[in-house]
């Protein structure tokens, strides 16, 4: 997909994403958040990664990461000059030679599912068959079952939206869960049957934001992309990704996190929640932590391990040997 461009003008700026709908849509938002930031064209340059071809389900093939190499290779061989990514696939370890420019206001982080003839968790019936792709989703919403007395089957799934949602169409399944944020991006939210409060399921660390990356020597970009830079949205998800660095030094069991700015009139104090468990729900650690907003991305990543060691603390660590499915 390219811009059109007028003699003499600068080339347009080629940003790197993958090819799903989801993918093409928050690139297609940032593209043109860029051109009326930079004045110039940009074009989205269509990458395959390892996640998109590979049929194995997440855990297998290593999670987080794997939809995100083959653009960072891209980026550090000048092939692209930006890349979008959701959040929440970034590796939480800093990438050598690559800068994470911007990360925009978050969307809604929570989660959302979608039912058969519009039931909510709650009424779904005992042996409901739920798909989600996600080990920590998988954890809390058995948990929250068990704690209902209801009894769920939750059914690892791979594919995009469409896919996961004819899941429930075709029959096969009661139910899919999806994040919320990507439904709202390609226009889909209206078919969720309910959105999970994050009382409930806590999203994946950075769930519903994007991560806007360039080359590190690319300084003049850098600081261009810095503008659609939202600083209480990267404050959030540097505490949420901080707790999530902790926890897997050699944890392999699901986890989720959420960073919430407590607005009381003005935005004063910062509430980080974590969870960590075993995908059948019979054994979570929740806690959570209330304090200022922290003031740079160092003191959010403070607060995040110090959850996090509080959390293995409390038993955490037992689950570190769990495995994801």
């Amino acid at each position: 997909m390219t811009s059109p461009t007028t003699p003499g003008a600068a080339a347009p700026l080629r940003l790197g994403t993958r090819r799903s709908k989801l993918a093409m849509a928050q690139s297609g938002m940032i593209a043109e958040s860029v051109r009326r930031l930079t004045g110039r064209a940009v074009e989205l340059v269509e990458i395959t990664t390892h996640g998109d071809v590979s049929r194995e389900h997440l855990a297998q093939i290593g999670g987080t990461g794997v939809f995100v190499s083959a653009l960072r290779d891209a980026l550090l061989a000048g092939e692209i000059d930006f890349a979008v990514h959701s959040l929440k696939d970034l590796p939480t370890a800093d990438a050598d030679g690559l800068t994470l420019a911007a990360i925009p206001l978050r969307e809604d982080p929570r989660d959302a599912l979608v039912a058969r003839d519009g039931l909510t968790f709650e009424a779904l019936p005992d042996g409901a068959r739920v798909g989600t792709g996600s080990p920590r989703r998988m954890a809390q919403l058995n948990a929250w079952a068990r704690s209902r007395g209801q009894v769920i089957e939750t059914v690892p799934i791979r594919g995009n939206v469409d896919t996961r949602i004819g899941y429930v169409t075709s029959g096969t399944l009661d139910a899919v869960v999806l994040a919320a944020a990507g439904l709202n991006r390609i226009g889909r939210l209206a078919e969720a049957s309910e959105l999970i409060a994050a009382d409930v399921v806590l999203p994946a660390p950075g769930q519903g934001a994007l991560a806007v990356e360039c080359a590190a020597s690319s300084l003049e970009l850098a600081a261009q992309l810095a503008g659609l830079d939202d600083p209480l949205t990267r404050v959030a998800v540097t505490a949420e990704r901080s707790l999530l660095a902790a926890l897997e030094a050699g944890c392999s069991a699901p986890v989720g996190a959420l960073a919430d700015l407590v607005d009381d009139g003005q935005i004063s104090e910062l509430r980080l929640r974590g969870v960590v468990g075993t995908t059948d729900g019979t054994s979570l650690v929740q806690m959570s932590t209330t304090g200022s907003v922290p003031a740079s991305t160092d003191a959010a990543r403070a607060l995040g391990r110090e959850l996090a060691e509080e959390m293995l603390a409390k038993g955490a660590a037992g689950l570190m040997g769990e495995r994801a499915l």
